[in-house]
């Protein structure tokens, strides 16, 4: 590095051939420019973009669900904010060659509103019947909050149903798809809205026999 203060040059700046000209404290300052520049597209780097992607598709394949999922996400969240925070990198699986979607860390909704529990799942002649307990005696529920289910298939069909909790402790709800089979599901979740949208459930994963 050199430093010279010409007044015919006055303070130089900007970059020229292989150095960049700074001033610093009054005096021109010339730097060699790096030789060999870091290398942006590293091993750790394409795996980030990899699983990126993935969240980002598995946001956009929700069909909008997300979009109401987070209620209590901070104001300066959008949806899309808040499910890629939910769920990079905790969603990823990185033990194979290539980055996947471990579904069952797969967060779909958050929020303080206490959720439902799922009993069952069954693939069936008439679609995917979920068996839940209500929680209906819990503090904070009430009767008239929305249970929602939904699944998505191995070829990117949404499939989703909504019912109110109810009073009964006990209940199940139907996704319609006639004659599905269990291995054309890629997963299938479970989380509860209340009425008037302003908070969720943390989401369950369900599994599907």
């Amino acid at each position: 590095m050199s430093l010279s203060q010409n007044p015919l040059t006055g303070h130089m700046h900007k970059s020229m051939a292989n150095f960049v000209t700074t001033v610093y404290r009054g005096q021109n300052v010339i730097r060699a420019k790096v030789f060999m520049p870091r290398n942006v597209n590293s091993t750790a780097q394409q795996l980030q973009r990899a699983s990126f992607k993935l969240v980002v598709d598995l946001y956009e394949s929700l069909g909008g669900v997300a979009d109401e999922s987070f209620p209590k996400r901070l104001v300066t969240y959008s949806p899309f904010n808040a499910f890629m925070k939910a769920n990079l990198p905790g969603a990823i699986n990185k033990t194979g060659i290539t980055p996947a979607i471990d579904y069952s860390k797969v967060i779909v909704s958050a929020g303080t509103l206490p959720g439902v529990i799922a009993n069952s799942a069954v693939a069936g002649a008439t679609g995917i019947t979920v068996s839940y307990v209500t929680n209906i005696k819990l503090p904070k529920v009430s009767a008239s909050d929305q249970v929602i289910a939904f699944a998505l298939t191995k070829t990117g069909e949404m499939i989703i149903a909504r019912q109110v909790r109810g009073s009964d402790p006990l209940s199940t709800i139907l996704l319609p798809y006639p004659d599905i089979n269990v291995v054309d599901v890629e997963c299938c979740y479970l989380f509860v809205l209340s009425d008037v949208g302003n908070n969720a459930s943390n989401s369950t994963f369900v599994e599907i026999t």
